[in-house]
């Protein structure tokens, strides 16, 4: 009988723990929600994409401004809703533009290209220079391999632009190389915890990004099987299928007006994946080995091996060797709720593609960004703040071109029965438009004869406004042209020859 209830399997929901998964978040997940938990991760994740919705519409419009779509605004005109170039073609008016946002941004991408410098290690110990410069060297052949000069300019010009930039630092196969590479993130497919206050971003809680590959792109990432081949057959069965017309497709050197939705691409061709990071919670043991000064952290199921029988062996050397059992250096553990980082890549419809902790030694996600000034998590661009000064340059500009059309310039005043005969009004009206055309009139006493109307409106002080709003230009931005100044010492001397940038 004894026998009998030694051999008995019991059932695994009978012998855990009740509280045990509650205290790893993971195997909580895996254990209540199934293969349904990644679900839980879309939705958190999709509520961060949209709490982000406010600013890729600010976003949007920063573009629009610095690279010339300045009438763009939506406008509310007797209840019907049009940009306002729409609105000012609708009156007969030009909608001029005098783009200054767009020379500002080159300015300082001129100061920042020209102050490029190489990456440089220098070992705080005199006796590991050695190793310093050898890191040096390595940095600077990643920083050619990744052609990191342009992408550096071209995430400055995003930051300035939306206030936000974005880069992946990640580690593996690319051109066939196995290497450290750097990707510049568009900030309309990422997303962050959006109760993120430290500009540091040291307390986020899940970063992540929407990406948008070719099936073959897909497999060459994510599959390391021909059935894992088969199941992303199955997951993504239209893109995979090369023989689609692509009329979906973005137009070369042109952006398609259109919301991204966070689930779904606009080309069914291409295969949605989301990347998400998450911090999860695991108790493990924070070990500290007094022998040799590290300090590392095991698995709870470690805890037998790596310490306790550590301990026990060190103490049966020390007393060996002589030593009282409390001069034995012992590895202190400590339990504690551990706080990681946890990655997934998942499809629209739930399916895990891939997951695990961290790879990296920094233990960390491969996501480095950065928010200005992101004072209380509002962001606030260079653009931004001269777009007012750019929309009353545009206005200032059109409101004189349409007031030099509509001044009384040339107006010829014809008495009427003084044309001649055979003439109409109409005929001396299309002479009058002629370079050398001719009029003839009959002069009849106390009428006066035809004469020219001018009247010059156009000196109302437009010209006086758009040079303070120009000179508004370069106070509010910082960015000044550089004064030309005698290189012999005088302050305020730019050898640049460029711009002067000013806190």
């Amino acid at each position: 009988m004894a026998g009998n209830k030694k051999d008995k399997i019991l059932r695994m929901s009978r012998v855990r723990p009740k509280n045990d998964e509650h205290y790893d978040s993971i195997a909580y997940s895996k254990f209540h929600n199934g293969s349904r938990r990644a679900f839980d991760v879309l939705m958190e994740a999709q509520g961060y994409w949209s709490n982000m919705d406010r600013f890729r519409r600010e976003r949007k419009r920063n573009m629009n401004y610095t690279f010339g779509k300045q009438w763009s605004d939506i406008i509310c005109v007797d209840g019907k809703q049009m940009t306002e170039e729409d609105y000012i073609k609708e009156q007969g008016n030009i909608p001029l533009v005098n783009n200054h946002i767009h020379r500002l941004v080159k300015q300082v991408l001129g100061v920042y290209r020209s102050q490029a410098k190489e990456p440089t290690c220098v070992a705080r110990d005199r006796e590991e220079q050695k190793l310093g410069e050898t890191m040096s060297t390595v940095l600077q052949y990643n920083m050619q391999l990744n052609q990191n000069q342009e992408m550096n300019a071209r995430t400055m010009e995003e930051f300035l632009i939306s206030g936000f930039a974005v880069q992946r630092k990640w580690y593996g196969w690319q051109n066939d190389m196995l290497d450290v590479w750097t990707d510049y993130v568009n900030p309309n497919k990422f997303f962050i915890d959006s109760n993120m206050r430290d500009f540091r971003g040291w307390d986020a809680s899940m970063v992540g990004e929407v990406h948008d590959i070719t099936f073959n792109h897909l497999c060459g990432c994510f599959a390391e099987s021909p059935e894992d081949v088969k199941n992303f057959r199955r997951i993504y069965s239209f893109a995979h299928n090369r023989g689609i017309l692509r009329t979906y497709g973005e137009q070369f050197g042109y952006s398609r007006l259109e919301n991204i939705d966070f689930l779904f691409t606009s080309d069914p061709t291409l295969c949605r994946v989301i990347e998400v990071w998450r911090k999860e919670t695991k108790p493990r043991y924070r070990c500290h080995d007094y022998n040799n000064g590290d300090v590392y952290k095991i698995e709870i199921e470690d805890y037998d091996e790596m310490v306790e029988e550590v301990n026990n062996a060190r103490i049966q050397r020390g007393l060996a060797q002589g030593m009282a059992e409390e001069e034995i250096p012992l590895i202190q553990a400590t339990w504690f709720m551990d706080n990681y980082w946890y990655f997934y890549y998942l499809s629209p419809f739930g399916d895990i593609l891939r997951e695990g902790e961290t790879p990296y030694e920094h233990k960390s996600h491969p996501y480095v960004f950065k928010a200005y000034p992101f004072i209380d998590g509002e962001i606030h661009s260079f653009v931004a703040d001269v777009i007012d000064q750019q929309r009353y340059t545009n206005r200032l500009i059109t409101m004189y071109d349409w007031i030099m059309k509509s001044s009384a310039k040339g107006v010829l005043m014809f008495p009427e029965g003084s044309e001649p005969d055979g003439m109409s009004m109409e005929d001396i009206a299309d002479e009058w438009s002629r370079s050398n055309g001719v009029i003839f009139f009959k002069p009849k006493p106390g009428v006066p004869i035809p004469q020219q109307l001018a009247n010059n409106c156009t000196n109302i002080g437009i010209v006086e406004l758009l040079n303070l709003q120009l000179k508004f230009f370069e106070e509010i931005s910082g960015v000044e042209k550089a004064r030309e100044f005698d290189p012999f010492g005088h302050a305020g001397f730019d050898p640049s020859g460029i711009i002067r940038l000013t806190p």
